[in-house]
């Protein structure tokens, strides 16, 4: 039966490819669309939908129902991982797209849903997780540095003030649950309008334009404007959580030699590790599709079809990576926080303690 339906799907996917470059010979304006987009992005999209909805609703619950009590570490978590929920529920659309998107024409009321949900949903997401990722590295640095740096005698005056007094207020809750809620409603302000303007506004005259085609991925003036400036926010998010982990590295090696450090030590390695892993992550999903977009930007001009071909796919798969970052959070939270590793570890004994005592 598992069988059957293996090679059911397999036929389907080798129709559409069938039907693809048939279509794509009779007119060459169109981008052509690779096996590439066509099969491979959508099965990984989904397979990162279900990893990413499995792993962050059980992460959700956790941080909601079973810790008590909320640092605002946890408060920024968990609109970190309601952002992740955004941009999975925004995966099933962009499959479809990618599927489907080489049959319809703009003007159907499917591409325009498909199109406008899946780019609503992804934006989104993508723009509050990263903030919020800033806000969760900042958090981590002000932890440990404002007690220091309050305490310490040899600190100037501007010191206490900025690490005692300033980076404290991003470890208190009420802060946090503010800053987050000013995060949500910054980014609806700001990315809703540019994609209701580019889906009704840029892409209404396209009524012969297929659905994937180079007009629908690259826009006109206003989103071109408005990708740009996404990307110089991503730069700027990896910026801060660049500054801050080799602040608090520097910060490190000063106080290395202190006899109280032995005490703070494992902290203040725990501390680093966080900071690291999160640099790492924007580093490998977002900064190649911050680097690329200027470049794909600067080639637009070109008429080579396979060039806007390659360049077209070469985005999309950088954006499917950067979405890739939702669905890993989970397994990062279970490597790096203890209180959330110790809560699964407590329900999987209670869920197991009745097979174990029959």
């Amino acid at each position: 039966m598992i069988l059957k339906q293996l090679c059911t799907i397999l036929f389907q996917i080798l129709h559409c490819i069938q039907e693809n470059m048939v279509q794509m010979s009779y007119n060459s304006t169109y981008i052509q669309q690779t096996v590439a987009s066509l099969v491979a992005l959508p099965i990984i999209y989904i397979f990162l939908c279900i990893l990413g909805l499995l792993g962050n609703i059980l992460s959700h619950w956790v941080f909601l129902r079973k810790i008590g009590r909320k640092t605002s570490t946890h408060i920024y978590l968990i609109n970190l991982l309601t952002a992740n929920l955004l941009v999975c529920s925004a995966m099933p659309f962009m499959s479809v797209y990618f599927m489907k998107g080489f049959k319809w024409t703009y003007s159907s009321v499917k591409c325009k849903v498909v199109n406008f949900l899946g780019t609503l949903f992804l934006h989104i997401g993508m723009f509050v997780s990263l903030t919020t990722l800033s806000w969760i590295a900042i958090s981590r640095y002000a932890t440990l540095m404002k007690k220091d740096f309050s305490q310490e005698e040899s600190a100037s005056y501007y010191e206490k003030i900025f690490y005692g007094h300033i980076l404290k207020k991003f470890c208190q809750p009420n802060f946090a649950r503010k800053l987050c809620c000013f995060i949500w409603g910054m980014v609806l302000a700001v990315t809703v309008p540019v994609i209701v303007y580019y889906s009704v506004v840029e892409l209404s005259q396209e009524n012969g334009e297929k659905c994937y085609s180079w007009k629908t991925e690259y826009g006109a003036s206003i989103s071109q404007n408005a990708r740009l400036v996404g990307t110089a926010f991503v730069d700027s998010c990896f910026l801060v959580v660049l500054l801050s982990y080799y602040s608090f590295v520097s910060y490190l090696r000063k106080i290395r030699k202190s006899t109280s450090i032995t005490k703070k030590y494992s902290i203040y390695c725990s501390v680093k590790r966080h900071l690291l892993v999160i640099q790492f992550l924007l580093l490998f999903c977002f900064l190649p599709y911050s680097i690329f977009i200027p470049i794909f930007c600067a080639l637009n001009k070109t008429n080579d079809s396979q060039q806007l071909t390659y360049l077209v796919e070469i985005k999309n798969f950088l954006i499917c990576l950067a979405a890739a970052r939702s669905s890993t959070d989970p397994i990062i939270f279970l490597l790096l926080d203890k209180t959330f590793k110790k809560t699964l570890y407590n329900l999987f004994s209670k869920a197991n303690s009745p097979h174990e005592s029959s």
